[in-house]
């Protein structure tokens, strides 16, 4: 992170203060992304006896929301995680801490299974797919979100391409992919999908200011790996920060793929 920067305690709200934890970014992601993701499932036949299963949980935002709307039903929360996560929240949630790679929940288990920004993080995420399908009964469906990077090279100032290029690359270390989401659509019809849908929205500097709190503090928690590594510079972290909210540093680096499919019937 840059230097000069006060290590105060953070709230949400505030791009001015340094200490920032997990369930901060959690919750600003869950408060931008929620009311498009709810949109993609309130245009399907969600009935209120469904057994939905959420892969990726975070802080529940989307377990709980479920739960409300299949009160005859039931919702398994999963993550790796699960200390974000409220097991009494409602009487029909359940929550489970595994590795979703490792974990198989049964041929037909559920009516919806719900995956954000989960797939582009995993080793094999088309395998992933496959076998979220095999737990849907017969006309379940499956919906999936997860982001592909637009070309770093491409955006319109010097130190957004530096960022944004040094923060892919870093992802990729990690293991994850920030272009798998350019193949959802057509891996959901490979999977064996039918009434396959999409949507994209554009994420990124400027695209509202849930967009600029959530890459602050983002960059204010993995910012620091992208400086000891030597991808960044202290100042250029500090200029990328700054330009958040003004015109000249306004972008679109991601797009959130949304897409769906619907087990065929027996």
């Amino acid at each position: 992170m840059a230097s000069g920067i006060s290590a105060k305690s953070y709230s949400t709200g505030s791009l001015t203060r340094d200490r920032v934890s997990q369930l901060d970014q959690v919750r600003l992601f869950e408060r931008k992304y929620d009311p498009g993701t709810r949109a993609v499932l309130e245009a399907l036949p969600v009935r209120e006896d469904w057994r939905c299963l959420e892969l990726g949980a975070g802080a529940g935002s989307m377990s709980y929301w479920l739960a409300e709307r299949t009160p005859e039903g039931s919702v398994l929360a999963v993550d790796v995680d699960t200390s974000r996560l409220e097991a009494g929240r409602a009487g029909n949630l359940s929550v489970e801490q595994a590795d979703v790679t490792a974990k198989d929940f049964g041929a037909g288990s559920f009516d919806l299974v719900l995956a954000r920004a989960v797939l582009e993080h995993l080793e094999d995420p088309d395998a992933m797919l496959a076998s979220a399908l095999g737990w849907l009964a017969p006309g379940g469906w499956l919906v999936v979100e997860d982001f592909y990077y637009l070309p770093a090279e491409h955006a319109p100032t010097a130190v957004g391409r530096t960022l944004v290029g040094a923060y892919v690359r870093h992802m990729g270390e990690q293991g994850a992919d920030m272009a798998w989401a350019r193949h959802l659509p057509a891996a959901l019809a490979r999977a064996g999908c039918e009434s396959v849908g999409s949507r994209l929205t554009p994420a990124g500097p400027g695209q509202s200011a849930a967009d600029n709190e959530l890459i602050g503090l983002r960059l204010r928690q993995e910012g620091r790996a992208l400086v000891e590594s030597g991808k960044v510079t202290e100042d250029e972290l500090a200029d990328f920060i700054d330009l958040l909210g003004r015109p000249e540093g306004q972008d679109m680096t991601t797009l959130l793929v949304s897409a769906w499919g619907r087990r065929p019937d027996a």
